[in-house]
This record gives C-alpha cells, structure tokens and sequence, in this order.
C-alpha cells in the first residue's frame, strides 16, 4: 500500500512541475526582427494556463506550413506568430491551434483534444484574452 502512496505522489509531483514554468523560461522565446523578416507578424488571444500549454499551443502554431515562429505568453494569453501569408492564412494557424483543444479568439478548441490534455491544461473557457 505504501508504494501505491509513493507512486501516486511521485505521478502528481511529476506532473505539477512539468506544468510549471519560469518567468526566465518565458522570456527567452522572444522574436528576434531580423529571423522574421519580411513576414506577417500578428497577435491574437489563446486560452491557456501553463508551460505544457505554450509548449502544446505553439507546436500546433509552428506545425502550418509557413509559419516560422511563434510565442505564447502564458500571463496574457496572447500569442505572437510569424508567418508567410502566400503559404497560410491566420484562420489556418487559428484553427490548427484549435485543433490542439484550445480556445482563439474565433473557434473554440476540440473537445476531444482538450479532454485529452494534462488536468493543468484544462482551462476555464471563459477567462479572458488580452490583445
């Protein structure tokens, strides 16, 4: 019984601090102008709550064909991307995010993504996005 206890503990740590990140790790993800440029660069609101987000959220982003970076700011749910627009659109790379289970501006996240994300990433749909 004790090792199911310490299992148990040893997943729910594991979990809690992979879905943390530090402010120094946020930061680190900034634009640089010159690896973008002459391309399309906006920002929009995501849901999210944690690093495993950014981490989920950008990968859905950097997967469209043409987007060349992205980031995610976890404290104002807004991501900034790059992208070349004779290759995608901003609907594309909104939808890809939804895709992935989270919430843009315009379309909501997949239910069935979302239930598949860790319980940290379980977001409220209702918090706001900042622009």
């Amino acid at each position: 019984m004790k090792k199911v206890i310490l299992a148990i503990a040893a997943i729910a740590t594991i979990s809690f601090t992979s879905c943390n990140e530090t402010k120094k790790e946020k930061e680190t993800e900034k634009f640089d102008t010159a690896s973008v440029e002459g391309l399309e660069i906006t920002t929009f609101g995501v849901r999210g709550n944690c690093g495993m987000c950014k981490s989920t959220i950008e990968k859905a982003a950097n997967g469209v064909d043409g987007v060349a970076k992205s980031n995610w700011d976890v404290d104002h749910k807004v991501i900034k991307v790059a992208f070349d627009s004779t290759k995608t659109t901003l609907t594309d790379i909104k939808k890809a995010i939804a895709a992935s289970g989270y919430d843009t501006e315009n379309f909501s996240g997949s239910e069935s993504a979302y239930e598949g994300l860790p319980a940290c990433c379980h977001y409220d749909h209702e918090m706001k996005m900042n622009q």
